[in-house]
């Protein structure tokens, strides 16, 4: 556990869920996931709707969304954070990429670029992820990836087509 003080930094999260009370674990995650002084809400995207990518066929449709955060929490303490996060939503890691409760990914952290086995910043895949570009486009349209701006890469995805609005009032309806 990292002990030195941080300043404020803003990072990108990812949110996914595709068992269980999906809407609901997200909703329940954010919460969570600011429920700390050293964590504080910028803003938080719509929920959209998205098949699986990569993993076991068969999985259930994902519902995802993206949240921006200040936090003075370095980013391995982040990431003890949203791992924490996902155990308290009963999140089990049996298959690579298979279906869980709930799956928070680290996209950015301020500038840092880190690769090492457990924390890679940027995160590897974000930039051919619609499911992580999508949602982020929609509460920041100017953000940039490791050079490239969001709105570019999105265009380049290719599961951009399988990205659908979802109706949290209906729970379920697509939008």
């Amino acid at each position: 556990m990292e002990t030195e003080h941080h300043d404020w930094v803003r990072a990108v999260l990812a949110l996914g869920s595709n068992l269980g009370a999906r809407a609901e674990t997200l909703a329940d995650a954010v919460a969570d996931l600011v429920d700390r002084p050293e964590v504080r809400l910028v803003d938080v995207s719509p929920v959209v709707q998205t098949k699986p990518v990569g993993g076991p066929s068969g999985q259930p449709d994902f519902l995802n969304m993206v949240m921006i955060v200040e936090t003075t929490l370095g980013p391995y303490d982040l990431l003890e954070h949203c791992h924490a996060v996902e155990a308290k939503h009963h999140r089990t890691r049996d298959v690579r990429w298979g279906p869980r409760t709930l799956d928070v990914d680290i996209i950015v952290y301020g500038t840092l670029r880190l690769e090492d086995p457990e924390l890679t910043i940027p995160h590897p895949r974000a930039a051919e992820r619609a499911f992580v570009l999508f949602p982020w486009v929609m509460i920041d349209p100017l953000a940039v990836l490791e050079g490239h701006p969001i709105v570019g890469l999105l265009e380049d995805c290719a599961d951009a087509e399988g990205v659908e609005g979802y109706d949290l009032l209906t729970d379920g309806g697509t939008v």
